[in-house]
């Protein structure tokens, strides 16, 4: 089942992260280098499940904002690439504990290190990882950017407890997820935008720009996502359609569904996500559900809210390729759906 929304900003083609790569790359080959290069170590266990998901595909998103970001203040200097890999091994180590908690067997369609490895190499390459990460912030010198990643990493794992505090609850409420996902997802983003500017030493004006365009931007993100796993297919996911479902997770479409629906419907979703019976035939009426109450387009509709205060955030600054480059991942972000 697909899904088209209708946007305001869409252009005549669809939006691209092209030009974001294109600026960045020299940099990113950089990023790449610095990857490989910590991601080394003598215990042998360490490089390859942390290769196994470093090469797994991803379009390292994060890191790009972080090197667009200090450009787009007109940094000159070595240190951003050091804090783009910072950034990206942080993600990394998340995603690594977030297979574990999830019990996923699947990222990006390829088996998920805890398949192959267990939860406990898993758990401690992605300590690994963010060990390397806090090494390098210490290298770049400044305890301002320090403290920015080191507080993103608290506020990330916050999150993944609130999480577990609030999942198969279908009394959880749109605030409580929007606090989940802006933990989880969004606080990374904003650092890595926010990190840009203070290696730059740019002013606190811009500063609060970068971090406004970062969060507002996961929060498009992690929403757009949540809505794939009911609408998407399978090889743009790079898992199972209806994977959130079979786990339990409480996201924005199913509490608005939930919320909307009879009895008998919140009946079925308390049976569903609650009492863990997520058979293919309940994923069906689950998405009939989301149909039926339109959700998913609802859940879209936020994302482009937030999408337009990203957008606001950058808005005072000049006009420049970097900017125009960051501005499109937005549209490309929310255009996902189409």
């Amino acid at each position: 089942m697909g899904v088209v929304i209708p946007l305001e900003e869409s252009k005549n083609k669809l939006a691209s992260i092209k030009p974001l790569v294109d600026l960045t790359k020299a940099d990113m080959e950089r990023v790449n280098q610095l990857i490989l290069s910590k991601a080394g170590s003598d215990v042998q266990m360490i490089p390859e499940v942390a290769n196994h998901l470093i090469s797994s595909g991803g379009k390292r998103l994060r890191p790009m904002l972080t090197l667009a970001a200090a450009s787009l203040f007109g940094y000159k200097g070595e240190n951003h690439i050091k804090l783009a890999t910072s950034v990206e091994f942080m993600h990394t180590a998340t995603l690594l504990h977030d297979d574990v908690v999830d019990e996923s067997d699947l990222r990006r369609g390829k088996s998920t290190a805890r398949t192959i490895w267990g939860n406990q190499a898993s758990v401690l390459v992605g300590d690994f990882l963010l060990g390397q990460a806090f090494r390098m912030m210490v290298e770049v010198g400044s305890l301002e950017a320090l403290d920015v990643l080191s507080s993103a990493a608290c506020v990330i794992a916050e999150g993944e407890v609130l999480q577990l505090s609030v999942a198969k609850n279908m009394e959880t409420t749109e605030d409580d997820y929007l606090s989940v996902i802006r933990a989880k997802t969004a606080a990374l983003f904003a650092a890595a935008a926010e990190v840009g500017p203070i290696v730059a030493e740019t002013n606190k004006s811009g500063r609060n720009a970068l971090k406004s365009y970062g969060m507002n931007l996961g929060l498009a993100f992690q929403l757009v996502d949540d809505a794939l796993d009911y609408g998407g297919k399978a090889a743009d996911l790079g898992k199972n359609v209806g994977d959130d479902f079979r786990e339990g997770k409480i996201t924005l479409p199913v509490i608005l569904a939930y919320r909307r629906g009879t009895q008998e419907e919140r009946a079925f979703w308390r049976d569903a996500i609650e009492g863990g019976n997520s058979s293919d035939a309940n994923l069906e009426k689950a998405l009939g559900l989301i149909t039926k109450y339109g959700t998913l387009n609802d859940t879209i509709q936020r994302a482009v809210h937030y999408g337009t205060i990203a957008r606001d955030a950058l808005a005072p600054l000049p006009d420049t390729a970097w900017k125009s480059a960051l501005m499109e991942v937005i549209d490309f972000c929310i255009e996902r759906v189409n």
